[in-house]
């Protein structure tokens, strides 16, 4: 991937050094210098300014359960080993304990009191999540606290950390679904749309919330730290500094976004830079919470997955109750997979719905183990060192959650994917050209939609979640780069550059000219057909565009027959375009998502296909297909 991307061998410090004056962009852009400064305890520490007796919502929320105290339930949680058997195994521990692993030395499970839940019916649920949305009560304007009772139920208001985080867009993606993949119902999850712009506030809350309750039981908690790629010491380090507890934060030198470095900066964290990757950082910081009182924030801690699960429950409430066929979520460290499974799982254990979606998780190409693993019909899985990509939150070799990803990809038959870093990049300009502005682990997400897509494996009718992990606005220098065609041995063929243009008035139209007589008409679809937006009038009106492996080769003026629904025969001027394709399969569709099957004509030449194409009515509009044309296209196999 292109070295102007990363953060190059930074020097943390305390002391932030700005420029002195306004910077000009260059084609590979410098980034922000941080120098390392001894250690000292000199920063000076504000005076706190004495707050008068106020009427904020956590006071208002504190005399409501005094003057009208909230019905008291049995609910509550605790940790038990993963994946062990309920009806052998008695070990547990409480949340108020401090432990991350179980005594076999596995990963633990926060596990819910079902048979307390399910003294409820479903519909009480449902009814109750509906009724906190969009409220301003603490805590439960959260989206996380709006589902308090499966959360942390023992917690007290008192101690809960929010930013009244999730609730966030789940994003209609109309016109790149019906463009570049003939769907008609696929939808992003925005998570990134966020307190600190990623999904890993929605784990954050509960983690802080509980060390704020450990805190104040007096418990030998001094800090909290975590090793991360980025968008983990965002939330850790926002959460603490709105809670008063330090944070302490183990950054991979190199390998994060200035974007990403610069959060926990900006909250007061104790940043180490540390020459090694994300899994060298987090073996580093296993060892140092396990010598000193600073509570481990990764996700080897379940707690932070109680509050990510809450992102599922979220999506089936904004379909009303309605279960997606599928969700796709790209995976890392793997603790998301887990927690969106659980998620659903519950709704389902629950009542709340009697299905729950297939999984995929995507995985970078450059970062893939659990593909392998899949790949390999779960033989036996290997880490792998993870190579640089520009998914940089999931560029990890060994995941922690490894063991829960796989247990929930089997429980919910679900399908890991990989992409390219031409691919994710391509897919996220593609998602960007059409209203988004997604970060690139998002297009990991869509290169795997578009692969199961092609492959057929996910159908043009059924609906699909792609989940958007963080905000487009962290990965920026990557965008730079893409448009600006300067990362190595990429084709960027999506790129948009400026262009550069005389500050005068025939300049300008010339340029505006030249760029409205050269806007597409027919635009080639992975592998799916033609996207026939409207007839073009000349050869020249068309603009070739090549998407993986779907090429316009050719463009031939032909003379074919059009005939009118009066049944009025007459001529127009069409065009042939000779194709490349891996099958003998093609469809059209209109600019209003209508489709209309390709069928085949007869054989040309070897394997050269001729087809007959016409175009149905248009449900949506029906001005637009007016007459029933015989299109000639000629395909030949790659």
């Amino acid at each position: 991937m292109a070295s102007s991307y990363l953060l190059q061998s930074p020097n943390f410090s305390t002391n932030l050094k700005l420029p002195s004056k306004p910077t000009t962009l260059k084609t590979t852009p410098s980034f922000l210098p941080i120098k390392a400064a001894a250690a000292s305890n000199n920063t000076p520490t504000p005076t706190p300014t004495p707050t008068p007796k106020s009427n904020n919502i956590r006071d208002k929320a504190r005399r409501q359960n005094l003057t009208n105290p909230p019905q008291i339930n049995n609910f509550s949680a605790k940790y038990v080993p993963f994946g062990a058997d309920p009806s052998t195994s008695t070990e547990s521990y409480s949340l108020d304990e401090i432990v991350y692993r179980s005594q076999s030395g596995g990963l633990l499970d926060v596990q819910q009191d079902f048979s307390a839940l399910k003294a409820f019916p479903g519909s009480y649920w449902r009814a109750l999540f509906d009724s906190r949305v969009g409220k301003r009560t603490w805590p439960y304007g959260s989206g996380v606290w709006s589902k308090k009772e499966w959360v942390l139920p023992d917690i007290s208001s008192d101690d809960i950390v929010s930013a009244f985080e999730g609730n966030t867009n789940l994003f209609w993606a109309e016109r790149f679904g019906k463009q570049f993949l003939g769907m008609n119902d696929l939808w992003v999850k925005h998570c990134g749309i966020s307190h600190t712009g990623s999904f890993k506030d929605l784990g954050m809350t509960v983690l802080v919330s509980q060390v704020n309750r450990l805190r104040k039981m007096n418990k030998p908690v001094f800090g909290v730290g975590c090793a991360s790629t980025g968008d983990t010491s965002a939330a850790l380090s926002a959460y603490c500094a709105s809670a008063g507890i330090p944070s302490i934060v183990f950054l991979p030198a190199d390998k994060i976004s200035i974007a990403q470095l610069v959060q926990p900066i900006a909250n007061g964290a104790f940043v180490l830079s540390i020459d090694t990757d994300f899994d060298g950082c987090m073996k580093l910081i296993r060892e140092v919470t396990s010598e000193l009182p600073i509570y481990l924030a990764n996700s080897l801690n379940s707690l932070r997955l109680e509050g990510q699960k809450t992102a599922a429950i979220e999506i089936l409430q904004q379909f009303d109750w309605e279960v997606p066929e599928w969700v796709i979520v790209p995976g890392g460290n793997l603790g998301n997979v887990y927690a969106f499974y659980k998620g659903f799982h519950m709704c389902k254990e629950l009542g709340l719905v009697d299905k729950i979606p297939r999984l995929v998780c995507a995985q970078a190409a450059n970062a893939n183990p659990l593909y392998l693993y899949y790949k390999s019909a779960w033989g036996e899985f290997k880490a792998v060192k993870a190579n640089s990509t520009f998914a940089s939150a999931i560029q990890i070799g060994d995941p922690v959650s490894i063991d829960r990803a796989v247990y929930a990809l089997k429980k919910s038959n679900g399908i890991v994917e990989e992409a390219t870093e031409e691919e994710l990049m391509d897919a996220m300009a593609l998602a960007d050209s059409t209203g988004m502005f997604i970060c690139p682990h998002t297009g990991v997400a869509l290169t795997a939609l578009m692969k199961l897509r092609k492959s057929g494996v996910i159908g043009s009718t059924d609906r699909t979640v792609v989940v958007s992990t963080a905000h487009g606005l962290k990965f920026t220098q990557s965008k730079i780069d893409y448009h600006s065609n300067n990362i190595k041995e990429m084709a960027c063929r999506y790129a948009n550059p400026p262009v550069s243009v005389a500050a005068d008035f025939g300049s300008v139209m010339d340029v505006l000219k030249k760029y409205l007589s050269k806007t597409p008409r027919f635009v080639g679809v992975d592998g799916f057909g033609l996207i026939m937006e409207e007839f073009v009038s000349s050869i020249s009106d068309l603009d070739l565009v090549d998407v993986n492996g779907f090429e316009l080769h050719k463009v031939i003026a032909q003379r074919t027959r059009q005939q009118n629904w009066d049944g009025k025969r007459s001529k127009a001027d069409l065009n042939s375009l000779t194709l490349y394709r891996k099958d003998h399969h093609t469809f059209t569709q209109c600019r209003y998502g209508c489709t209309a099957c390709a069928h085949r004509k007869r054989m040309i030449g070897g394997q050269k296909v001729a087809f007959h194409v016409w175009g149905l009515a248009c449900q949506q509009n029906n001005n637009f297909w007016k007459s029933r044309s015989i299109l000639n296209v000629k395909l030949r196999h790659i």
